[in-house]
């Protein structure tokens, strides 16, 4: 039958969506964990050498790999010699906190004090940049690039003359050196209360010769990270050039791609992008620049690098240039990008964070998520208040499906009585049924329109919970400690009480099952399909989503849980006032009452 196709063409593909996550986003990014966990970042054992400066085609500032694996209590150790081996001034605020060398010119050394590896006691604080020599470098570094070879400029070993004992919201630091040929070269370190620096540097020439210099800056990141290897987050090198936001991943500049990827633009921006922290370079925006994104390997471990290349500028004798730089380097915050893209007219900075194709929903459903969280305290309530409003917003639509589903129930049995006349003659069934459908004014499709319009709801609500920072560890009530993460809890080691870890697909908490039969429930209230295998297929629907969903957020759970009562809260009250039978077949002996009318035609 027609409703009957079109009811199990929408489940299909809503199946076919869930399906997809589930083979293309939680079974690779399980086996690749194991993998990568397998294959951690390599010690160092060597001093890294000097890079040139980052003009297009030049080589990527290497890392000094080693060869020898460490776990994470060795790499620590290792970080920290690395950081020993040079004299360093502090970096210290409210939110960072870290290490700038005196000599070179790098900033290697960056913790986020607010955010903890993971919800475990005595879990350490995310570490952001490490210096070579540590298991994985990851630094930025600025500095002047000259056309002519002879000039003298700052490098890798440069030892500055300081002024200002730390860096912090401020407190500024100076750095000065002179190159023997007449030149100056002046850097001042800055940082905000939060996550952005201002590297301003200046070149004063005391020659009698004009002096021609680009600025630049980089970031370098030595070993492909952990990355969760799913299409709809991005992880690797980023930029907003030209205006368009280009997203690159590690592979596609990696293995199988030779070349660097060149970038022409005026203003923009372009960095290192996780999940959840973001390195980005911010050149001064209304000036031209070459922005690029390069790779190379060495000693099988892959090196990126990004890196921007400003406008030459010629010093005259007795003047002075200077170019203002800056750096982001942080947790992507939603507000704080959004503050900084209109505070330093940065393009599409809160592109960073990965909203998808449904931006013009996800970013929006964030901000509400974000004020009701800000007012309740709990963005888990937040959740359940979101859901709320979503319903009322849809609540005529859905409303008048409803209306329709409950006729169709009420239906059933000439649905019956038609099958039984025909019996194989499918054409005549089907035109009977078409001529009872206008004859009862009744829609057959419509009751697919409840799951139709949760879709795109459904999934922007994913990806707020999945890209978040927000939600990152953001707990509910009772076990739930993560909203972004999948229930903890598994039915089939009685939620902990036995020790044994099940396979993935077993690992189904109770908010999954809460889910279930919620599902089963508002189910039962809908109209069931004449035809016994359809209505088997319908029956295993619950257990088949309550698998499928364990391995979602649990914040996305809770939504699913929590729409469902709601939708059949409001599915009962419309059935009671249209005196359709709950869970029931229609009084009057499995015949429509009133002469074949359905209840309800009236005004409800």
């Amino acid at each position: 039958m027609s409703e009957q196709r079109n009811l199990i063409l929408a489940i299909a593909l809503s199946l076919a969506v869930l399906l997809s996550f589930q083979y293309f986003y939680e079974m690779p990014r399980v086996s690749q964990q194991q993998a990568q966990q397998a294959q951690q970042a390599q010690l160092a054992a060597d001093d890294p050498r000097s890079a040139a400066a980052p003009q297009p085609g030049s080589a990527v500032e290497p890392g000094a790999p080693t060869s020898e694996p460490a776990g994470p209590a060795r790499e620590a150790g290792v970080r920290e010699s690395a950081l020993a081996k040079s004299k360093r001034l502090p970096i210290r605020s409210a939110r960072l906190h870290g290490s700038i060398p005196v000599i070179g010119r790098r900033i290697d050394d960056l913790v986020l004090s607010n955010y903890k590896v993971s919800l475990e006691r005595g879990s350490p604080d995310v570490t952001l940049f490490s210096p070579a020599g540590s298991p994985a470098p990851y630094y930025a570094a600025f500095g002047w690039a000259s056309g002519d070879g002879a000039t003298t400029l700052p490098d890798d070993e440069t030892a500055w003359q300081v002024q200002g004992d730390e860096l912090g919201p401020g407190r500024k630091l100076t750095l000065r050196w002179e190159n023997g040929q007449g030149l100056t070269f002046v850097r001042v370190y800055e940082l905000d209360e939060n996550y952005m620096f201002t590297i301003t540097q200046r070149v004063e020439n005391r020659t009698d010769q004009p002096v021609t210099l680009s600025p630049w800056g980089l970031i370098s990141r030595t070993g492909t990270p952990d990355v969760l290897g799913f299409y709809i987050l991005h992880e690797g090198p980023i930029g907003v050039l030209g205006e368009t936001l280009h997203e690159i991943d590690y592979d596609e500049i990696g293995i199988g791609r030779e070349g660097d990827i060149v970038k022409e633009s005026r203003g923009g921006w372009l960095g290192i992008t996780d999940k959840y922290w973001l390195a980005a370079l911010v050149p001064e925006q209304g000036e031209s620049m070459t922005g690029t994104f390069r790779h190379r390997q060495q000693q099988d471990i892959d090196s990126y690098q990004v890196d921007y290349l400003g406008p030459a500028a010629t010093v005259p004798p007795g003047g002075a240039t200077e170019s203002i730089n800056r750096l982001f380097a942080g947790a992507k915050e939603v507000k704080l990008l959004d503050d900084y893209e209109a505070r330093y007219g940065i393009p599409l900075f809160d592109r960073a964070v990965d909203f998808g194709w449904f931006y013009f929903l996800t970013k929006p459903f964030f901000y509400v998520l974000d004020f009701f969280n800000r007012h309740l305290g709990n963005f888990g309530l937040a959740i359940l208040l979101f859901t709320v409003c979503v319903k009322l917003v849809f609540f005529p639509l859905a409303n008048k499906s409803y209306k329709a589903m409950s006729r169709m129930k009420a239906l059933q049995p000439k649905m019956t009585e038609i099958k039984e006349k025909y019996g194989d003659d499918r054409q005549k069934m089907n035109q009977a049924l078409m001529t009872m459908y206008k004859e009862e004014k009744v829609n057959p499709a419509s009751g697919c329109l409840p799951i139709a319009i949760q879709i795109p709801v459904f999934f922007a609500l994913y990806k707020v919970l999945f890209v978040t920072i927000e939600m990152r560890h953001a707990p509910f009530y009772g076990w739930i400690h993560d909203l972004s993460a999948p229930d903890p809890m598994t039915v089939f080691n009685l939620f902990g009480l036995i020790p044994w870890d099940p396979p993935q697909f077993l690992a189904i908490g109770i908010w999954p099952l809460l889910m279930g039969i919620s599902m089963f429930l508002q189910m039962k209230l809908n109209p069931q399909p004449a035809d016994p295998i359809q209505a088997k297929v319908f029956t295993f629907m619950p257990i088949f989503f309550t698998f499928l969903l364990a391995a979602f957020p649990a914040g996305l759970v809770i939504y699913w849980t929590w729409n469902n009562i709601l939708s059949m809260t409001q599915q009962y009250v419309i059935m009671k006032r249209m005196g359709v039978p709950i869970g029931g077949k229609p009084p009057g002996g499995g015949k429509t009452p009133g002469g074949g009318k359905t209840p309800g035609d009236g005004k409800t």
